[in-house]
């Protein structure tokens, strides 16, 4: 951990400002707060003096350098020893609308300054029992109270924001979230923080607070493909508390069906199956059939890692029943994406993990939809798996190189945990002609390297 005095430079110089600038930026906010301060030589001593290690601002000071910075006092460095991190590190349900504007906005600003122990933070397992209990039991929705301050905002911001967050998850499609995931939250840190504190109808705040939750339920998604798996859970969590109060119900479900698939990927299957069950009691009455049937996919996932056979190949069954009775028309739009080839990807998971290899490369040859960069390479490099656990090496070994050609752009975490995953399982077939051509033709590729580490950690 960085002192105090490093992290206030690093905050000062980091922005291009000397001190008499911050001298000047902390008498702004102090005259907002009604508040004077001594002279500017005076301020200055402070600042030098809290720089060089030979005093810590105090509790009048602190708070000024934090909006001045736009920073928490955890950033900072500010907090006192056992308070330290509390806030920004938390993991629970946000309690009002207020609080997940508050919060969300924290998580942004230090993901975007790369704050460590944010980027490091593991997942709270009762986290995720909180939020699907405490989002069905959850009063009427509420928007935060009208504010008299901040920026005026209209229908034509929350299409802005719509728009742009469309064309982050275009890129995190088709790159990994690795890609553009600090660009992504630097315009939600920058851009949409504004407008969740501005002045706003009730009519915009539900639109509003639904575009951010599916902008911030994206970067929970691109943090998840990180594999930050402890930030991605915060900001499901924040955007499932922003989904509640624009009452939008049916995105609700689908953050919780998102939590679901990370819980399943970390292990977490009990949970995972839980999230899935809620998220189909949560909207049943709004229920669409392309979202029943995610979400009954979703519970098949967890349920075929437990190795209970018959209660996942029921989820499958109620999923296809579900896609089959499904109009497209009457879907929202960012669900549309879920189709015969993403249900196909999610059933081969389940049989390559109850060791039906047959029918898993049966389901993994129809996943491939061609429109989908990182999901195509999801479901060959589960039809790769599958072909070695039938025994065809061969097979394996030219579907997985297809896999590399098709991941090549791909800047994925969970791309190369596949790899590792298969690297592992190839490792136990022992060397022979099709192991040996196939490891000379990967061995300098990027993500087979990359899966290299991992399978050694």
């Amino acid at each position: 951990m960085e002192p105090i005095s490093v992290r206030l430079r690093q905050a000062r110089t980091g922005r291009g400002w000397s001190q008499p600038r911050l001298v000047r930026e902390l008498r702004q906010v102090a005259l907002r707060r009604g508040h004077q301060l001594p002279s500017d030589a005076s301020v200055k001593r402070r600042i030098a003096s809290w720089e060089n290690g030979h005093s810590a601002p105090d509790d009048f000071y602190g708070p000024l350098l934090c909006e001045a910075y736009d920073l928490s006092a955890a950033e900072l460095g500010l907090n006192h020893e056992g308070e330290r991190d509390t806030g920004l590190l938390d993991a629970s349900y946000p309690t009002s609308p207020e609080g997940a504007i508050d919060t969300v906005g924290q998580l942004w600003r230090a993901d975007l300054n790369r704050y460590e122990p944010l980027l490091q933070a593991e997942p709270s397992e009762p986290a995720w029992n909180e939020a699907s209990l405490r989002w069905l039991v959850a009063p009427e929705p509420a928007i935060p109270r009208q504010r008299r301050d901040g920026m005026r905002v209209g229908f034509g911001d929350v299409a802005a924001v719509k728009t742009t967050a469309d064309m982050f998850a275009e890129l995190d499609d088709r790159f990994g979230g690795d890609h553009a995931r600090h660009a992504a939250v630097q315009y939600l840190s920058t851009e949409v923080t504004p407008l969740l504190r501005g002045q706003y109808t009730e009519q915009v705040g539900r639109a509003l607070f639904s575009t951010v939750a599916e902008a911030t339920l994206l970067a929970g998604w691109m943090s998840y493909d990180a594999c930050r798996h402890g930030l991605a859970q915060r900001y499901f969590l924040q955007a499932l508390r922003l989904a509640q109060d624009a009452n939008d119900r049916r995105l609700a479900g689908s953050i919780l069906s998102a939590m679901s698939h990370q819980a399943t990927f970390l292990g977490r299957y009990t949970q995972a199956a839980t999230l899935a069950r809620a998220a189909l009691m949560g909207i049943s009455p709004v229920a669409t059939p392309t979202l029943r049937a995610q979400f009954h996919a979703m519970e098949a996932r967890a349920l075929a890692r437990t190795g209970d056979v018959r209660a996942c190949e029921a989820a499958l069954t109620a999923a296809t029943k579900a896609l089959e009775s499904r109009n497209s028309d009457d879907e929202p739009e960012w669900i549309i994406y879920f189709d015969e080839a993403e249900l196909a990807a999610e059933a081969a998971h389940c049989f390559r993990d109850v060791n039906s290899a047959r029918k898993a490369v049966a389901h993994a040859e129809n996943a491939m939809s061609g429109s989908h960069v990182r999901s195509d390479f999801f479901a060959t490099m589960v039809l790769a798996d599958a072909h070695l656990r039938a025994g065809d090496v061969e097979e394996a070994c030219r579907v997985a190189l297809d896999a590399l050609d098709l991941g090549e752009q791909l800047k994925s975490a969970r791309c190369i945990s596949y790899l590792a995953e298969f690297r592992q399982n190839l490792a136990g077939v022992g060397s022979n002609r099709d192991v040996q051509s196939f490891t000379d033709q990967v061995r300098d590729h990027r993500l087979w390297l990359a899966a290299g580490g991992q399978a050694d950690s």
